[in-house]
């Protein structure tokens, strides 16, 4: 004997499973109808008859035998969606929306139960909170490629539904808002707009995710204020300097620009496959690792000059880098995040064509040839050249402006106490 049903019957259910396999759906009820006259509470039996008696539109007899399916195995969402399927055929919504519920209180992420629920309550005239459901549905979505073509049209439409209810939001907001940003024209209300957004749900909210050192308490800010940093004009004013000494070392001779991305062999390489050791993405550094690389700063004394200026990083060993950026054409630098927030990064861009933008955290920004920026790399970012030309930007680490004195030399302490321990190899002592 084999489990209750013994060979034979464990045959029958093999044949039909490969039956339903195969699209023999009427042989597949025949041998699930055998199944069922040996084993009457067989939900496995019970569940696709009952789909087989709606896929005919026998309402009431699809309606009994999944509910004896649900009794023998309440823990089976697919049975409850199918038990609302059979009351949607019946033109019974509350009894559908039942059913849903019972499925999403077995498994609150069950995809098809969402978007079923968030369909009928569309149908309902419900649209605020079909939008809502919506919204949930498309959170837990796998990837596209995963999924069928009927739940990839049943996704399109969530989202198109979850956009509209937004417009109509962001409309009933707008009315509701107007006489206080009238108030305050003359402030800045980027993170208020930023906020509105989230609530909308047009943006995500992204947080810092160092991988080396975390410092608490800093603020996840994806692209600082200009204001503060009083030298940024200063840096600015260089760019032509700067963009000519690196056309002058680009063209006399680039092997000395390197892989960015240089993982050794057998290394994980994950998202930098494409990248890993490819001059698609190459740079030439100046200072490397908080080390000022003479020969290279001899050539470019201009750009060395104008880094200097910066309140750059110093971490002997770690930190700063500044470094020459380039991104071939039709080139993008997958989503990452960096090694710490204790820093932060300057971007001077030199050779900017059309066709090149910069993603950190929610905030998707062009650069402009010599109009600089500061952003915290340890939040999500990533960078794309969808032009014909090379994208050259000037690169060069900080400090993060909201450590005071005590916490850098402290965090350069540590860190460099961390390289020495790792470095000894001896065993504890």
């Amino acid at each position: 004997m084999i489990g209750s049903l013994g060979v034979q019957g464990q045959q029958l259910v093999y044949s039909a499973q490969q039956a339903m396999q195969s699209g023999r759906l009427d042989e597949a009820a025949r041998l699930w109808a055998q199944v069922l006259a040996t084993a009457p509470e067989h939900s496995q039996a019970l569940f696709h008859l009952g789909q087989h008696k709606l896929m005919q539109k026998d309402i009431a007899s699809a309606l009994s035998l999944l509910e004896r399916a649900a009794r023998a195995d309440p823990n089976a969402p697919a049975i409850a969606l199918n038990i609302a399927f059979a009351h949607r055929a019946a033109g019974n919504t509350a009894a559908e929306l039942a059913a849903l519920d019972r499925a999403l209180a077995i498994d609150p992420y069950f995809l098809p139960a969402l978007l079923s629920k968030g369909a009928a309550l569309e149908r309902g005239g419900l649209s605020k909170q079909a939008a809502q459901i919506y919204r949930n549905a498309l959170s837990v979505a796998p990837a596209d490629h995963l999924l069928s073509p009927e739940l990839r049209t049943s996704l399109a439409h969530a989202g198109a539904a979850v956009a509209q209810n937004a417009e109509h939001l962001d409309r009933h907001l707008g009315a509701k808002l107007a006489a206080l940003r009238a108030r305050y024209a003359d402030l800045s209300l980027d993170r208020f707009e930023e906020c509105k957004e989230v609530i909308l749900g047009r943006k995500k909210v992204y947080v810092q995710q160092p991988s080396m050192l975390h410092f608490p308490r800093l603020p996840a800010i994806q692209f600082y204020d200009r204001a503060e940093f009083a030298w940024l004009p200063l840096l600015e004013a260089a760019t032509n300097d700067i963009r000519q000494e690196f056309l002058a070392i680009y063209g006399e001779d680039n092997r000395d620009f390197v892989p960015y991305v240089n993982h050794p062999e057998g290394a994980p390489t994950q998202q930098w496959t494409e990248l890993n050791r490819s001059p698609r993405w190459s740079v030439y550094f100046l200072w490397k690792d908080g080390q000022k690389l003479n020969t290279a700063c001899h050539r470019c004394p201009k750009t060395a000059a104008a880094a200097e200026t910066v309140p750059m990083i110093d971490i002997p060993n770690f930190a700063p880098t500044v470094m020459f950026s380039t991104l071939a054409p039709h080139t993008r630098i997958p989503p990452h995040s960096s090694v710490t927030n204790v820093r932060l990064v300057v971007h001077l861009p030199l050779i900017v064509p059309n066709g090149c933008g910069f993603r950190v955290g929610n905030d998707v920004r062009e650069w402009r040839e010599g109009k600089a920026w500061v952003f915290d790399d340890t939040m999500e970012h990533e960078a794309w050249n969808d032009s014909d030309r090379l994208r050259v930007i000037l690169m060069i680490d900080i400090w993060n402006p909201y450590l005071n004195k005590a916490e850098r030399e402290l965090v350069s302490a540590l860190l460099n106490g961390l390289r020495e321990y790792n470095q000894d190899d001896r065993g504890w002592h």
